[in-house]
Parts: structure tokens; C-alpha cells; sequence
């Protein structure tokens, strides 16, 4: 079963793929796209490309467990690819994800200057990882083709 990780944001969405299995995030990249129209269009079409059977999408919630306005646009985000895909999307808590993203390009010997071309794409496999390694602990995870 191939997940699929988003980092939404407004100018660069982070993505992750799961291996078949659905065990190890994997396969990061980074869409480049203001338009959410066309930047849903292009979630849409590599869902089909990877053959995805679910979504994780990041929910950004506020330090002190609150909603606000970014996590408001996830779960819009949410709904428009449940809508157009029919496929789950779970909204994962991804507080942090960005500072240890920084923290693992900085580690990796990468110049600061240089993190936001990759840090989305780090930042939705860090989301997509914690969402598998959870399922697996309790016994969710299903077996892969």
C-alpha cells in the first residue's frame, strides 16, 4: 500500500511516497506552485502516476494544540483531494517537522541558504514516517503488493 506525505505550504508543497509496502517514507520532492487549483491538479495526477491508496497530509496546529489559520487551509486541502480522489486523507499533528528538518539538512553538512529549496520535501517524509511507524505500532499497517 503506497502513502502518500504532504507538507503543504503556500508556495512549495513538501511530498513523500511511501515504499509498497507502506513501511519507509521515501521519494522526496518539492512542487513549486502558487495556484492552488493547478498544485491540487498536480497532487491529483501523481496520485494516479504512484498508484496511491492513502494520503497523510501534514496539519500544522498551533503550539498549544489550537487550530489556526494554516491548519484551517490543510484541512481544506484535505477535503478538496478526499473530493477528487476518493482516497483517506488523515491530518497528521506535524508541529516541529520544519525545525528538525533544518536541523537534519544542517546535520547533513547542507548551507542554511540552501534548506528551503528541500526542507518541505524533508518535512513531508518526516510526516509521512511518523504516520507509517504509528500504524505499524498499532497494528494498522497493511501489507503491500
Amino acid at each position: 500500500m503506497r502513502v502518500l506525505g504532504i507538507d503543504y505550504g503556500d508556495a512549495r508543497t513538501g511530498l513523500s511516497v511511501s515504499d509498497p509496502s507502506g513501511l519507509l517514507a521515501g521519494s522526496p520532492e518539492v512542487i513549486h506552485e502558487w495556484n492552488y487549483d493547478k498544485l491540487v491538479d498536480r497532487l491529483v495526477s501523481l496520485i494516479g502516476t504512484y498508484k496511491i491508496e492513502e494520503i497523510v497530509l501534514g496539519w500544522p496546529k498551533n503550539m498549544d494544540g489550537t487550530i489556526g489559520a494554516r491548519a484551517q487551509k490543510c484541512e481544506a486541502l484535505a477535503n478538496t483531494l478526499e473530493a477528487r480522489t476518493g482516497l483517506p486523507v488523515t491530518l497528521w499533528d506535524e508541529r516541529r517537522t520544519t525545525v528538525a528538518a533544518h536541523d537534519i539538512l544542517r546535520q547533513a553538512g547542507k548551507k542554511t541558504k540552501k534548506h528551503r529549496q528541500t526542507v518541505d520535501a524533508v518535512a513531508a517524509a518526516l510526516i509521512l514516517q511518523g504516520y507509517l511507524d504509528f500504524k505499524h505500532k498499532n497494528g494498522q499497517a497493511k501489507q503491500g503488493r
